[in-house]
C-alpha cells in the first residue's frame, strides 16, 4: 500500500500545470457524474451530454447540449453553476489555494511563472491579490445579482427570478455564456438592465484582476502598469470596433437588428452583441443568422478573448497589441518594441509567436477533424471551433449536428483554450542557457 507522503512526493515532482491540468479533468468528472444523478435533471442523459455539459463549465465555455432551464432540476443548475465558478477562478486561485491545500510546492519555475503571469514581486503579494480576487468576485456577483432581480423578479416571481438573477450573474462574470431562461437572453434584447449589467459583469471579469487592481487602487493613473495601460486601450478599441461594425454588417438583417424598428433599439443590441461577442458567449440575436462577413468577425474576436488573469478565453488582447506593435516594428526598422514609454522584452515577442502559433494550429487541426468527419457548412464548423477554444460558447447551431467524435473534439478545444496558456506560458517562463553559441545565418524570408 502506497503511503500518503509518498503520493504528496511524486506529485511534488510534476510541473505545476500538468497538476493543474489533472485537477481541471477532474473536476470535470466530477461535474458530469452529478450531472448522471437522477435528482439533477429531468429527464435521461447520457454520459456525453453529461461529460460536454461539465467540460464546457468547466472551461467557462457555454456550448450546450442540453437544455440548462428545461433538463436540468434546480439541484442541477447548482451543480453548473458551482463549476462555472470554480472554472472562472481556476487559473488564478487553484495554483495558490488548491496546491497549498494539497501541501503541494509550486517549485521555483512555478512561482517564476506565477509570479509573472499575476504581475506580482513575491508569493506573499500573490496570497493577497488571490483574496482581493475573491473579494471582487463576491462583491460583484452579490451586486449583479441584486440588480438583475429588477428584471427577473417581476417576470418570473421571487423565487425563480430571485435565482436566475443569481445563476446570470455567475455566468456573466466568470464568462461563461450559460443560460436557465428557454429563449436566453433573446427576450430581453432591448432591456436597460439586462444590457448594462450583463455586460459590465462579464467586461469586469473579462478584462483581468491586475486592471482592477491598478485602476480602483490608490496609485493613480501614473501608477498603473504597462499592461494595465495596454489592456484598457486595446478593450476600448475593440469594443468600438465590434460594437459599430456589428451595426453597420447588421442594420438592415431582418433576422438580427432589422427586426427592430427604433435606430435606438438597434444600438442597444449592437452593443450587447458587440461587447459579449470576445469572451461571454450571451446572445440577444439568434446567432445563426448573421450575415457571412459578421459571423468572420467574430470568429476573429473571439480568437482574440479577453485580458489575462481573467475568466475569458483566447489569445488575450495583450497578445494581439504586442503582435501589432511588433509588426509595426518590424515595417520601420525598429530593433525595440516601446509603448507608454516603456520598452518590451525580446522574450515576449516570442511568447507571442508561439501563443498565435499554436493557437492558429489547433484551431486548423480541429477544424480540420470535424470537416472530415462531418458534413455541414463549414463558415458553421470554423465558428464553432473558435467558440471553442476562444472559450466563448455562440454558435450557429452546429452543436447540436456533433456526433460522439465531434463532441471529443470539441470538449478538447475547449480544455485546451483554458488550461493550455497556463501550460504554455509555464514551459515559456523556463529559460535555458545555450551551451554552445552557434554564429549566425541567413534566412530569406517572405
Amino acid at each position: 500500500m502506497i503511503r500518503a507522503d509518498g503520493v504528496v512526493r511524486r506529485l511534488s515532482r510534476l510541473p505545476p500545470p500538468l497538476i493543474l491540468a489533472v485537477l481541471y479533468a477532474v473536476l470535470i468528472l466530477i461535474g458530469a457524474l452529478l450531472f448522471l444523478l437522477p435528482f439533477a435533471v429531468t429527464r435521461e442523459i447520457t454520459f456525453s451530454d453529461a461529460l460536454f455539459t461539465a467540460t464546457s463549465a468547466v472551461t467557462v465555455t457555454g456550448l450546450a447540449v442540453l437544455d440548462s432551464g428545461a433538463d436540468l432540476t434546480l439541484f442541477g443548475q447548482i451543480v453548473l453553476a458551482l463549476l462555472i465558478q470554480l472554472g472562472g477562478l481556476g487559473l488564478m486561485t487553484f495554483a495558490v489555494i488548491i496546491l497549498g491545500l494539497l501541501g503541494l510546492p509550486l517549485g521555483i519555475t512555478g512561482q517564476h511563472y506565477l509570479r509573472e503571469d499575476l504581475n506580482q514581486n513575491s508569493m506573499n503579494q500573490l496570497g493577497h491579490l488571490v483574496n482581493t480576487i475573491i473579494r471582487v468576485v463576491l462583491a460583484a456577483e452579490g451586486i449583479g445579482a441584486l440588480l438583475l432581480m429588477l428584471t427577473f423578479v417581476p417576470d418570473l416571481g421571487f423565487w425563480p427570478g430571485a435565482w436566475t438573477a443569481i445563476f446570470h450573474s455567475i455566468s456573466a462574470f466568470n464568462n461563461a455564456g450559460f443560460s436557465t431562461l428557454p429563449q436566453g437572453l433573446v427576450p430581453y434584447a432591448t432591456d436597460l438592465v439586462v444590457n448594462s449589467v450583463i455586460p459590465v459583469l462579464f467586461i469586469t471579469g473579462g478584462i483581468g484582476y491586475i486592471v482592477l487592481r491598478d485602476v480602483f487602487g490608490k496609485s493613480g493613473r501614473r501608477g498603473w502598469s504597462l499592461h494595465t495601460k495596454i489592456m484598457l486601450v486595446g478593450t476600448g478599441v475593440l469594443i468600438v470596433w465590434s460594437v459599430g461594425i456589428f451595426a453597420v454588417l447588421e442594420w438592415n438583417n431582418p433576422d438580427t437588428l432589422g427586426q427592430f424598428d427604433s435606430a435606438g433599439a438597434r444600438f442597444v443590441v449592437s452593443w450587447f452583441q458587440g461587447v459579449t461577442t470576445r469572451t461571454a458567449g450571451f446572445n440577444t440575436v439568434d446567432i445563426a443568422s448573421l450575415h457571412d462577413d459578421t459571423s468572420l468577425m467574430f470568429i476573429c474576436l473571439m480568437l482574440i478573448g479577453g485580458g489575462p488573469t481573467s475568466t475569458a478565453g483566447g489569445i488575450k488582447v495583450t497578445t494581439l497589441v504586442v503582435m501589432f506593435l511588433a509588426t509595426i516594428a518590424f515595417f520601420r526598422r525598429q530593433t525595440q518594441l516601446h509603448a507608454f514609454g516603456r520598452s518590451i522584452g525580446l522574450d515576449q515577442v516570442l511568447k507571442v509567436m508561439a501563443l498565435v502559433a499554436i493557437s492558429v494550429v489547433t484551431c486548423f487541426i480541429g477544424a480540420f477533424l470535424l470537416t472530415a468527419s462531418h458534413e455541414g457548412h463549414f463558415l458553421d464548423i470554423s465558428f464553432e471551433v473558435a467558440s471553442a477554444f476562444g472559450t466563448v460558447g455562440l454558435s450557429r447551431g452546429y452543436t447540436a449536428e456533433l456526433t460522439g467524435f465531434g463532441r471529443a473534439v470539441i470538449e478538447g478545444l475547449m480544455f485546451l483554450g483554458r488550461v493550455g496558456p497556463l501550460t504554455l506560458g509555464f514551459f515559456l517562463a523556463t529559460q535555458t542557457t545555450p551551451r554552445v553559441r552557434y554564429p549566425e545565418g541567413q534566412i530569406h524570408l517572405g
